[in-house]
């Protein structure tokens, strides 16, 4: 019976996933929205409340949700996985600002400040440090996977969301190690420092190991030549060091980001991402029917005011907390308040630490079913909020660009290259071009990049190069050529279309991600792509081979050659219509 039961659970998630949010789809409404609000439908608080009375839905709805729960949190370990795979630690390195700044600040003051509006509200001291500490966290699985639906993970609303969640993931061990003592009655400050010790161990132990036996163990899955066995070393990966983190009392949410970061320095990594996105986004789905679930609509309705008003000063006062801690490490504004709106609901560790308090009677249950309820919402309404927070974000960076636009009189040369993206890419094309005495106008969206560039004595402007009116003002009418730098695959898309519309008879250079990605920028106007990685193993295979003796006529035809051997034509590339692109992968 039990498995007939776990049976009709997956079918009914099925044909969620397979009839229901495609007409969401097509709907414009995202997936994850259409996976939460299937969940509140097929739940035991939905549809599932009427069963007893109508015993034909027991066959639509999932009557339990800690059946399918394991399998959701799958789900979020494999989107934190590919996730970190696209890091590495250098770059994970370079978060460490944002992630101890606006990590620590957005954490400890939200607790703070929700844990004293409890306080006020009449829970008790415990209870009221305990949610606190809950509510403070934001929806890792939402916030990600919205961002990852968009393209803009690498963006710096992507990093910034990113740094606050990881240093929200590390908090988690002490959060729950606390609550479990409150309710206990036992020595919090010394369990707190247990916790933090335990879970610096469990992180420098994993990291070490990974380095040491990573590479060896995958090496010999490659040479059986069998990609069911990269599988399983892949899915061992995730899980044991998910699992590890998972005992140290840390997220297994966490352990999954670290694997991905220990694979993202391997050659494995391309495959490893084709192989394992079509389990993410299924086992993702399923969480967010599950967090759907959780939302029992009576609760909701019988207190519909009192819940309204507690999930808006949330979203308000987490909004306004994560604001301030973001202009406070010197992100800019638009990026500031889209990243402050994104963030401000609670998020799925919510759910634990309000099971937790209930479970050791720190919490009653009425204001554990009300808070659960809260959080729920928050999360439903996220996807919603998101729209509104780019619109918003958008409209403030397009007014702080307009201000900082460069006039007339200040963009005076012709005849020269309009650099779209000032970053370490930008800069080596800019370096190259000043050798050659060729002038260029350079135009970053980060302001601090700009400000930079401009101090050093470079023509280079805080503006995006993907807006028709920043590249008129940076000369477009007189330009020689156009060159984009961005790694982001959107933003390069959007300049290059921009570019080619605003000067269909000027070529338009850019660095490509990957083939499909050239292929689109080709097809948007771009003469020439650039795909880096392979063109830099290229050009250091060059270097040894002149470190060697082979003449310059030998290397520069053996590159030709590999070129062609290694990647052949990239989709979409012919007609005449580019010379032969160097590229990467």
């Amino acid at each position: 019976m039990h498995h007939e039961a776990w049976l009709k659970d997956v079918l009914v998630f099925l044909v969620a996933a397979g009839l229901i949010v495609p007409l969401f789809h097509r709907a414009r409404i995202g997936a994850v929205l259409g996976f939460l609000l299937i969940g509140v439908a097929v739940g035991p608080y939905g549809f599932g409340a009427l069963a007893a009375d109508y015993p034909w839905l027991r066959y639509l709805t999932i009557e339990d949700r800690t059946r399918v729960e394991p399998f959701a949190e799958l789900g979020i370990m494999f989107l934190l996985f590919l996730i970190g795979i696209e890091m590495s630690v250098e770059r994970l390195w370079s978060l460490r600002r944002f992630v101890a700044g606006i990590g620590s600040v957005q954490f400890l003051l939200s607790a703070v400040a929700f844990g004293m509006v409890l306080s006020m509200l009449g829970a008790s001291s415990n209870a009221a440090i305990v949610l606190g500490l809950g509510l403070a966290m934001s929806s890792t699985a939402v916030v990600m996977q919205l961002l990852e639906e968009q393209g803009r993970t690498a963006t710096p609303l992507g990093q910034v969301a990113l740094a606050v969640l990881l240093f929200q993931d590390l908090m988690v061990a002490p959060v729950l190690f606390g609550a479990e003592i409150l309710g206990r009655g036992g020595d919090v400050w010394l369990g707190l420092a247990e916790a933090v010790l335990q879970a610096a161990v469990a992180i420098a132990a994993i990291l070490i190991a990974g380095r040491f036996l990573l590479r060896p163990l995958f090496s010999i899955a490659a040479r059986t030549g069998s990609r069911e066995l990269i599988m399983a070393m892949t899915l061992l990966m995730v899980i044991g060091v998910a699992a590890a983190t998972g005992y140290a009392g840390l997220s297994t949410a966490l352990g999954a980001f670290l694997a991905g970061v220990l694979l993202s320095e391997t050659e494995y990594r391309h495959q490893i991402e084709i192989d394992i996105a079509p389990f993410k986004g299924l086992l993702v789905g399923l969480f967010f029917i599950t967090v759907g679930m959780s939302i029992d609509v009576r609760v909701v309705w019988n207190e519909i005011g009192i819940i309204l008003l507690a999930v808006a000063l949330l979203l308000v006062v987490k909004a306004a907390i994560l604001y301030g801690a973001c202009r406070l490490f010197g992100v800019n504004p638009g990026v500031t308040v889209e990243a402050a709106i994104l963030m401000a609901q609670a998020g799925e560790f919510g759910f634990i630490v309000i099971g937790i308090g209930r479970s050791t009677g720190l919490v009653p249950a009425d204001l554990a079913q009300a808070t659960t309820a809260v959080v729920g919402i928050s999360m439903v309404l996220t996807p919603f909020l998101a729209i509104g927070a780019r619109a918003l974000g958008g409209r403030i960076q397009r007014i702080e660009h307009r201000d900082h636009m460069p006039s007339k009189d200040q963009v005076e040369v012709t005849d020269h290259v309009i650099i779209g993206g000032y970053g370490r890419v930008g800069q080596v094309i800019a370096r190259l071009l000043r050798a050659e005495n060729v002038p260029f106008v350079a135009l970053d969206t980060n302001a601090r990049i700009a400000s930079e560039g401009s101090r050093r004595g470079d023509a280079v402007f805080l503006g995006d190069a993907a807006r028709g009116e920043f590249l008129s003002r940076a000369g477009a009418a007189g330009a020689r050529a156009f060159v984009v730098t961005v790694n982001s695959a959107p933003a390069a898309e959007r300049m290059v279309a921009a570019a080619h519309k605003e000067r269909p008879d000027v070529p338009v250079f850019a660095r490509a991600r990957d083939p499909a990605h050239a292929a689109r920028l080709l097809k948007l106007g771009a003469v020439a792509v650039t795909l880096e990685a392979v063109e830099a193993s290229l050009q250091l295979g060059a270097r040894l081979l002149k470190g060697l003796g082979v003449a310059d006529e030998a290397i520069a035809r053996r590159l030709d050659e590999m070129r062609d051997e290694e990647l052949g034509p990239i989709p979409g590339e012919g007609g005449g219509k580019t010379d032969r692109p160097a590229r990467g992968d």
